[in-house]
């Protein structure tokens, strides 16, 4: 299973050019709280917006509702990035991150905040090149 990151469905649903995970190692896409809410404040169509939120709401959904160690860790990731001189341009990647570690999940992404968010803490990723 692999917590898909917005910046993947953004990917998707601007049909850019990318070269997905073998989906045959990971067979389950998930999701979680701050990515449907990333993906779907973007959507301008209506119709879009219905049909991107139901494909969303289908699939696997980890900590929801969100307890407050999420956010907990979310802010000690941040700090600790801050204290390593790195910089995490948004504390909603620093919760989707805490949501994959405390589910030991690796997030698929294309948003370096998630490689820097790697370097500091033990959180896994695939990096969509």
């Amino acid at each position: 299973m692999i917590l898909v990151d917005t910046s993947i469905w953004i990917n998707i649903f601007n049909l850019k050019h990318f070269a997905p995970l073998d989906l045959n190692k990971i067979s389950i896409w998930a999701t979680c709280p701050p990515v449907i809410q990333e993906v779907l404040q973007g959507i301008n169509s209506d119709k879009a917006f219905n049909t991107i939120k139901e494909g969303l709401c289908a699939l696997p959904c980890f900590n929801n509702p969100l307890s407050l160690d999420e956010y907990l860790l979310a802010s000690d990731l941040y700090r600790l990035a801050r204290k390593k001189g790195k910089t995490v341009r948004s504390s909603v990647d620093c919760l989707i991150a805490a949501i994959a570690i405390i589910n030991d999940i690796p997030v698929w992404h294309k948003d370096r905040d998630f490689d820097v968010l790697a370097e500091i803490s033990n959180l896994k990723i695939h990096k969509l090149h």
